[in-house]
């Protein structure tokens, strides 16, 4: 049976045939993914559009209620940026990092902890009443180090405690963590929240770490969308960054993977969040829809599967 066009809302109708075959697809990935966590690093267009924020809160909430184990990092950078703009205070650069002030230390913890966490905890929360909104402060969740004096309050992570996670994931409950560290002496830190997202699915052994970003994931030419990269192992990526292939913005989350993987992270992934439902298209759908980085055993393997599929198809 063909499908049935649209709705009045512009949304493609699908026969039942159609989505029975969806959901037959998506059930070998729901088991087995069952029980276990999928760290999701949360940012980019997608947190800045309603739409989208709220896509991504349905697909968290369909996620949990499917036995996944979801824990979201999240950043605000130009969230700070407008703020920080908004009243007049200027702003410093240095080798593509935010100099953090005092003053702007303050604003970032305004902006990450008490807007950014609650409007993500608060989307959550609408479709279902499960997510609880975490600092890194929080029961020393992420313990920090100033990266560089000349910085200010830019830190970097020196160890994640899961502890806070682990009881909320067994209460069955949603950490959302904004990135802001503390020393020993509880001096606040704001981090680089795809270094965070890396270090917390390492601590936490998650079967699946994914950045949401504003590209159709990592491309060999950033001037040509179609050289976009399916799948990588961590030694092919390094040798990209190293390159300079790996350029600007993407680096970070390039990096953050690697250490993802070495610290033992099944895979990584780099997918575009404009994409609506984009986590469902890439955890429960056999081709993904972004870039994945795997070790590289895995990757022979993945590739080795690939070839088979491809074998039974001529068949």
């Amino acid at each position: 049976m063909e499908d049935k066009g649209f709705n009045l809302k512009g949304e493609p109708v699908f026969s039942p045939e159609r989505r029975a075959g969806v959901l037959v697809e998506t059930l070998p990935y729901i088991t087995r993914f069952a029980g276990r966590v999928v760290v999701v690093k949360f940012g980019g267009n997608a947190m800045e559009s309603d739409e989208l924020a709220d896509q991504f809160a349905q697909d968290i909430v369909l996620m949990h209620s499917v036995g996944i184990k979801p824990v979201v990092v999240h950043g605000g950078g130009p969230q700070i940026g407008n703020l920080v703009e908004r009243l007049g205070l200027s702003t410093e650069f240095k080798d593509g990092q935010r100099v953090t002030d005092k003053e702007t230390l303050e604003i970032a913890q305004m902006v990450l902890v008490g807007k950014v966490n609650t409007d993500i905890v608060s989307s959550i929360n609408v479709h279902s009443p499960i997510a609880v909104g975490l600092s890194g402060g929080d029961s020393n969740l992420i313990e920090a180090t100033q990266r560089d004096s000349s910085l200010g309050y830019v830190g970097d992570v020196v160890k994640i405690n899961p502890t806070i996670l682990e009881c909320l994931m067994g209460e069955n409950l949603i950490p959302v963590i904004s990135t802001i560290g503390t020393d020993s002496n509880g001096q606040a830190y704001n981090i680089n929240s795809d270094t965070v997202a890396a270090a917390l699915a390492g601590s936490l052994k998650a079967e699946r770490l994914l950045y949401l970003t504003d590209v159709e994931g990592l491309l060999k030419d950033v001037s040509d969308p179609t050289s976009k990269i399916s799948k990588i192992g961590i030694s092919s990526l390094s040798d990209l960054i190293n390159k300079g292939t790996v350029k600007s913005g993407m680096i970070p989350k390039a990096q953050a993977c690697i250490d993802a993987i070495t610290e033992g992270v099944a895979s990584a992934h780099m997918v575009d969040g404009r994409i609506p439902h984009v986590l469902l298209l890439e955890l429960f759908t056999d081709a993904g829809i972004g870039t994945m980085v795997l070790p590289e055993d895995m990757l022979d393997l993945s590739k080795s599967q690939d070839q088979g599929k491809v074998d039974d198809e001529l068949v």
